[in-house]
């Protein structure tokens, strides 16, 4: 056996160990999702389901689908709003280079960076006095001002690759900035624009700061929110909770991995230069 294979299979072995220990969390989640309510304060707990139950998952296809719902046309949402605006935000930096536009990507870091209660507080009171409370266009609006700094900033290092003799080309052809923008720039900006969207997806989709403060008490709830209807005070429904949670998180995983090549692309673009 050469030192090469040796070397392989012991940073593979090395490998397995983070990523077992980070996966752990999702095994335990489905054990405990098909475990019967009677064996939950078991001690020491089953480690396998020796009585698997799928009660939870009957209570979930019952009460959590218009939850579901809401959540994906939330999720839906965000990602049109997030890209109609993030899209020329990024052109604009890259191509066009307005006055201020380095103060902008700046500025665009520190929307990052403030805690999302801060402005969750601030939605509260804006949407209280226009009486936009418990609405779900409202999370649209809520969640987009997370994605659309990140989109923005990887629209701009994406787009900023795209070679400008290629643009240079369509303004000789006749085409206007709102032409190439959208007949030569989107076409090419394939890998952001689905980067772009898996996040603004995935960030509304787990959103639960936004939907708790602005949604609290909407008919239209988000899954994050759905999932207490099985916790009272005096009684959880572990199995009904982890069932929700294996069944939200469904969506999330087949986008992650339908996307991950794209995303790769998307997230290293600008990252080096010729």
């Amino acid at each position: 056996m050469t030192s090469r294979v040796v070397r392989s299979r012991r940073d593979t072995a090395i490998g397995l160990v983070p990523t077992a220990i980070m996966l752990f969390p999702v095994y335990w989640m489905v054990n405990v999702s098909l475990t019967r309510q009677q064996d939950m304060r078991k001690d020491p707990p089953d480690l396998l389901p020796l009585h698997p139950t799928f009660t939870g998952y009957r209570a979930v296809l019952h009460d959590q689908l218009p939850y579901l719902g809401t959540s994906l046309l939330i999720g839906l949402g965000t990602v049109a709003l997030t890209l109609l605006l993030a899209a020329p935000a990024g052109y604009a930096l890259a191509k066009l280079r307005p006055p201020g536009s380095g103060v902008l990507g700046v500025l665009l870091l520190i929307a990052q960076m403030i805690p999302g209660i801060v402005m969750a507080m601030g939605f509260y009171g804006i949407f209280l006095n226009l009486g936009v409370l418990n609405r779900w266009w409202g999370l649209v609006v809520a969640d987009s001002t997370i994605a659309v700094p990140f989109g923005a900033m990887i629209f701009a290092a994406f787009m900023s690759g795209i070679p400008d003799e290629l643009l240079s080309a369509a303004t000789i052809d006749g085409a206007g900035r709102v032409r190439t923008f959208w007949s030569v720039v989107l076409p090419v900006s394939r890998n952001a624009i689905v980067t772009v969207s898996l996040f603004s997806f995935l960030w509304s989709w787990s959103d639960f700061v936004f939907a708790n403060t602005l949604d609290g008490g909407g008919d239209a709830r988000p899954i994050t929110l759905g999932i207490y209807h099985y916790i009272g005070n005096n009684n959880q429904e572990w199995n009904a909770i982890m069932a929700t949670a294996v069944v939200a998180s469904v969506p999330a995983a087949v986008l992650l991995v339908l996307a991950q090549r794209y995303v790769a692309a998307g997230v290293t673009a600008g990252a080096v230069k010729n």
